[in-house]
């Protein structure tokens, strides 16, 4: 499906809102592309205001379909003819989206920005359903988030930050996987002088995060597959972080645990030793099947196998990832390993749904495969709130299957805090290692600062110094939240 956007008016909304109907769709420039079907948006006016016309149109199966408007408001130009398009599309399609014209990645942001306007979670659902025509399924989903966010929020004090430590290595790279990692076969010789690279970082985070004044409030080890490591660099990165941090501030501190096929009990005992309180063993699915079509290397018994070793070393907050929608996955297979990841009462379940990223294998080798299934997938998520479990924190992402979400349940109390902290923005985020976005907040919330470390391991190792000259932007942007308080 192409789309043409004429007038004062940016493209990228038309996109996104025409991809929950067709997930093709990309927009041209050119009208002659468009022989078959089409998406149109015009704005009649070189400088619109209310009163200006509105012209969305499909040209779709051989018929044409039109709506028009007058604009009420030029500043709500881009969301009034958002709306009209999104009427016309869900109208000639008959598809009734469950998170209804919402294109954007924080749904629950939505909530958490009327609630702080002085609005009740009722009252902000309410909005979200008027404004962008959310089921009240998706609204009770957000809505139960909010909550379980609110006291959690409410707490975060300005000089609050959070750690990410990046460990770029996997045993094998999953077919959906688009992250900058690298297999360990292929890096084994990067694997050391990476470590102790990212141990000079940790310690100049350490440095700049004290002389600033900073608290820390938790530390996150992901990737990758942290456990690529052997146990003696896991030891190494984790002794580094205890020499260096004030942990007795830390509230949660997790490392990823994710494959079994490289985590065994020495490294689990290393991370429960080191002052780690929360591992993820992410199974993604229990059906060995499956598992071998995404290139995994071990079978659903060495995933139960690895969680029954991080219980017997102690570990006592564990969460789980599934993926709804795998390749050559079923609506019984997925329920199949929900009800025995659930019988094994972990604290933290996040389901994920497909997402199709341009650098995963699955799009690069244009796999076939259905996923149709994926929404009945998600809706039988409700056996984990079923279970006793209630939602802490949800995202969304571009390419998602049909527009759905990724959602972490807990028990009660058990909330995954890193998750929380990061995906709603509450504080700051400092980064160590490739591909690590370190993500500044200021005190008043309205202004973030990214600083990015270089992507790929083998540079972020041989450009380290300049990672440390791009790092000095913390002083900077630090240096102006302090003049802004004294001068405020």
């Amino acid at each position: 499906m192409k789309i043409f956007v004429r007038g004062a008016v940016s493209s990228y909304e038309f996109e996104n809102l025409a991809r929950i109907f067709f997930p093709g769709a990309q927009v041209v420039q050119n009208t002659a592309e468009a022989r078959q079907d089409c998406i149109f948006v015009r704005v009649a006016a070189q400088k619109p205001a209310a009163g200006s016309r509105i012209l969305v149109g499909l040209r779709h199966q051989g018929a044409v379909h039109l709506r028009t408007a007058r604009l009420q408001s030029a500043v709500r130009l881009e969301y009034e003819a958002c709306c009209l398009l999104y009427a016309l599309l869900r109208q000639v399609t008959g598809i009734r989206p469950p998170w209804g014209m919402l294109t954007g990645v924080r749904p629950v942001r939505l909530i958490h920005n009327e609630l702080e306007r002085g609005l009740s979670v009722e009252q902000a659902a309410d909005h979200l359903r008027s404004t962008y025509d959310v089921s009240e399924k998706k609204l009770a989903l957000a809505s139960q988030t909010a909550r379980s966010q609110r006291p959690i929020a409410e707490a975060v004090r300005p000089e609050d930050y959070s750690l990410y430590i990046s460990i770029p290595f996997c045993p094998s790279r999953c077919s959906y996987c688009s992250f900058v990692s690298r297999t360990i076969e292929n890096s084994r010789d990067l694997l050391q002088p990476y470590v102790e690279t990212l141990c000079r970082e940790l310690a100049a985070i350490a440095a700049q995060t004290w002389h600033l004044g900073l608290r820390l409030r938790t530390v996150y080890m992901g990737g990758g597959t942290p456990t690529s490591l052997s146990a003696a660099q896991l030891r190494t990165v984790m002794q580094c972080v205890k020499d260096h941090f004030p942990l007795d501030t830390v509230q949660e501190y997790t490392v990823e645990a994710g494959r079994p096929d490289c985590t065994d009990e020495e490294k689990l005992a290393v991370i429960k030793e080191l002052g780690a309180d929360r591992i993820s063993i992410n199974p993604q699915t229990l059906q060995d099947a499956v598992l071998k079509n995404i290139g995994r290397r071990h079978s659903a018994q060495d995933i139960l196998d690895c969680f029954a070793a991080a219980r017997r070393v102690g570990h006592k907050n564990i969460n789980m990832d599934l993926i709804a929608g795998l390749p050559g996955d079923t609506v019984a297979g997925f329920d199949d390993t929900l009800d025995r990841v659930l019988a094994l009462r972990p604290e933290n379940i996040t389901v994920h749904t497909l997402t199709l990223k341009r650098a995963s294998n699955i799009v690069i080798e244009e796999r076939a495969a259905a996923y149709d299934d994926v929404a009945a997938m998600v809706q039988h998520c409700e056996a984990i709130t079923d279970a006793g479990y209630q939602p802490y924190y949800l995202y969304r992402q571009k390419g998602t299957l049909q527009n759905l979400e990724n959602t972490g349940f807990c028990l009660p109390g058990r909330e995954g805090l890193y998750n929380i902290y990061i995906m709603e923005e509450l504080h700051s985020i400092f980064s160590a290692g490739a591909g690590g976005v370190t993500k500044l907040k200021s005190a008043d919330g309205k202004k973030m600062e990214r600083i990015f470390n270089f992507k790929y391991p083998l540079e972020y190792v041989r450009d380290f110094d300049a990672i440390l000259k791009k790092k000095e932007g913390v002083e900077v942007f630090y240096g102006s939240e302090m003049d802004t308080k004294t001068t405020g």
